[in-house]
């Protein structure tokens, strides 16, 4: 296998730029997602690591060689794309080999990797049927099939799961996962689904607009997220916001109205903020309950209610129209149009700057 290296890449449709410079490092055996929301740049990435798209600037390194102008064929990868794009007149077994034969790999050889793929993806048993006779799942291990037995240096995956319904989708997930750990295979990773992103990765590299945003294991940004962006994007459902500003500052932290009670102290640096300053407060629905029973206590109507069965989520509008979301049991009686109190304890708070860029957190107020 082998790592992949990523200076400064650039690239422009003409005078459009798409990608601004992204610089990455995936080591050997990694399992690496790139997420982020549609038109965000993470496919144009994963393509010019493929070679599919020209670099319009930077330097790309597979297993320490620059590949900039090295074919697609000649860059030991293999990419599994969104569609399975597999020939509807040719068996499994033909379609997993046909790329071996077109590379006129023996005979011998080619059967031994289809086989030992169709094992590992538990194929076996429909090795000589047709893809119309596959489920959607099936068909998905069968493109990956097609990828194993090339054997190569890197494993590209373009959105492999969006086709899919959701049971299948997570059972698919789980198959790519135990494959990654037995191949030990040096894996990227696209995907608008950070659920994926966080169940799959063991780096998620979070990209907006062209630019990569925050790079880290997935509880690392979970628990860490270095802006606004990363906080809303990662976590399902996502985090709360409230508008707030700085009435004062201390060595302990930073006094916040947040337009409900009297003004909170929050246990964050000052990150150079300023009385007067707007910030932002961060809360994760499993952070916000139902009740007066913490420091942070937030009004407002119900406005529905989810329940499924291990949890119930309560979705509040406050009186200025931002809406909360707070996770609470199953048998959760919060009623629409009701009138309720949530709360939560300020070690489970993150705060932004008008920027959107996280505060620092003081040591001992680490809840993570």
């Amino acid at each position: 296998m082998a790592d992949v290296s990523l200076r400064n890449i650039k690239k422009a449709y003409g005078k459009v730029e798409v990608l601004h410079g992204i610089s990455l490092d995936v080591k050997d055996g990694e399992f690496v997602v790139f997420v982020g929301p549609s038109g965000c740049g993470k496919s144009t990435a994963l393509r010019i690591i493929a070679g599919l798209e020209e670099i319009t600037a930077g330097e790309l390194h597979i297993g320490g060689k620059l590949v900039n102008q090295v074919p697609p064929a000649e860059r030991g990868i293999a990419m599994v794309f969104q569609s399975y794009a597999l020939y509807p007149h040719m068996s499994v077994y033909k379609n997993m080999a046909f790329g071996l034969k077109f590379a006129k790999t023996d005979k011998a050889e080619a059967d031994k990797r289809v086989r030992q793929a169709a094992e590992i993806l538990q194929l076996t048993p429909y090795l000589e049927r047709k893809p119309r006779d596959l489920s959607g799942g099936q068909r998905q291990r069968v493109a990956i099939g097609r990828a194993i037995v090339r054997e190569p240096s890197v494993f590209l995956f373009d959105e492999p799961l969006s086709n899919l319904d959701a049971a299948l989708r997570i059972n698919t997930r789980i198959e790519i996962a135990k494959l990654h750990r037995q191949l030990r295979a040096t894996t990227i990773y696209v995907t608008h689904d950070q659920v994926e992103a966080m169940t799959l990765a063991t780096k998620i590299v979070v990209m907006n607009q062209g630019r990569v945003e925050q790079v880290g294991a997935p509880l690392e940004l979970y628990h860490h997220p270095q802006n606004q962006f990363v906080a809303g994007f990662i976590g399902s459902p996502k985090m709360n916001f409230v508008k707030g500003t700085v009435t004062a500052v201390d060595a302990m932290g930073l006094s916040v109205e947040f337009g409900e009670a009297k003004p909170m102290a929050i246990p964050f640096g000052d990150g150079g903020a300023k009385p007067g300053q707007s910030v932002t407060l961060g809360i994760r629905p499993e952070h916000l309950g139902e009740g007066a029973r913490h420091a942070m206590v937030l009004t407002g109507t119900v406005d529905a209610v989810e329940h499924l069965g291990e949890a119930s989520y309560v979705h509040v509008r406050r009186d200025d129209g931002t809406m909360l979301t707070a996770r609470s049991p199953g048998d959760s009686r919060a009623e629409v149009g009701a009138r309720i109190s949530v709360s939560t304890d300020v070690a489970h708070l993150h705060l932004f700057d008008a920027e959107g860029k996280a505060f620092p957190r003081h040591s001992k107020a680490d809840a993570a």
